[in-house]
């Protein structure tokens, strides 16, 4: 697990990725800051990872967990590393793929 990542989520849809910078800044310098974009329309998820330069910082800007930001409480975890066995194929196929056809 990296120390010095966080996850944020639950913001508005309509916050910017500089909001969130100037939001999370004052807590140390902040070195990533990755908000994650729905593929089809361009919007925000309403989720990011905002990495930062030391792991004293992220600890401290946990504090924003439960912090209200347009109506919406934050919610601020040290981000998990991801499992790449999380997405893809699923083992059991399509159920029933090869046993011919039903008449």
């Amino acid at each position: 697990m990296q120390k010095s990542k966080l996850y944020v989520g639950n913001f508005p849809y309509s916050c910017t990725e500089d909001q969130l910078r100037a939001l999370f800044s004052e807590y140390g310098q902040i070195t990533d800051l990755a908000m994650i974009m729905d593929r089809d329309t361009g919007r925000p998820k309403g989720f990011a990872f905002v990495t930062f330069a030391s792991a004293q910082a992220a600890e401290k800007a946990l504090e924003q967990n439960g912090r209200d930001l347009g109506g919406r409480p934050l919610k601020v975890n040290m981000a998990l590393e991801r499992d790449n066995n999380s997405r893809g194929p699923r083992p059991g196929g399509f159920g029933g793929a090869g046993r011919g056809p039903r008449y």
